[in-house]
């Protein structure tokens, strides 16, 4: 039995939890409805593809791909997160993946274009986020739609999880309060809208091409690259 402990966290916090697995009881709860999705829109066809590249961006405990991966053998799945004190955790649970197909994890600014990290342009064959633009100021949103605008390949997919307003109603009344508590924390944060992050990413050759509901009022946006 490993020696590392769990943790319980909201969000991510900045307390220097390297080396720890972390344990987000959000993550734990919206693993296998977003799972659900990935099946749907995840495919693998070993005629065409060569293991397909999944990048995940912000990743925080790790846990979404530890849960993902096993189900998805063939894709290899690249964990990222700009918090260094996330970074332990992320690499405990790739190491204990079953199916070894999760990379280890990068240190990751998605505001900076991902050549800096050894990308290629059109390379990537899914991008996929949970949880982050709400809670980052809106520079991350646009750095997010813009590189995978960049480096997605032709017809490949961002997969975006979260809570969003639409045309500019937030409903229902929880999530309401939910916006008003992350601008109190910080006036940069707070729910994206769809309908503006349409426009956002017709300017990087995305086009929005599902919606789905979730548990918890979120949804998740499919997003494929013209």
């Amino acid at each position: 039995m490993s020696k590392l402990k769990d943790f319980s966290c909201a969000f991510h916090g900045n307390e220097n939890m390297a080396n720890q697995k972390l344990i987000y009881p959000a993550a734990t709860r919206n693993q296998e409805p977003i799972l659900q999705v990935l099946k749907r829109f995840v495919t693998y066809d070993c005629a065409e593809d060569d293991s397909p590249l999944f990048l995940e961006v912000a990743s925080g405990s790790g846990q979404h791909l530890a849960h993902f991966a096993p189900h998805f053998p063939n894709i290899k799945f690249q964990p990222t997160e700009f918090d260094e004190t996330l970074l332990g955790s992320i690499k405990y649970y790739a190491t204990e993946c079953p199916t070894k197909n999760i990379l280890l994890p990068i240190q990751l600014d998605i505001c900076t274009d991902l050549v800096h990290y050894g990308f290629l342009e059109e390379s990537i064959d899914y991008v996929y986020n949970a949880n982050m633009i709400h809670i980052s100021p809106y520079e991350c949103t646009i750095g997010l739609f813009k590189n995978a605008g960049c480096y997605l390949k032709p017809n490949a997919l961002m997969i975006l999880y979260g809570p969003f307003s639409k045309d500019g109603v937030i409903t229902p009344d929880s999530n309401v309060q939910f916006n008003a508590s992350l601008k109190a924390r910080n006036p940069a944060w707070g729910l994206r809208d769809i309908s503006e992050l349409i426009k956002i990413a017709a300017d990087y050759s995305l086009t929005l091409i599902d919606t789905v509901e979730m548990p918890a009022n979120n949804k998740t946006l499919i997003w494929k690259k013209n």
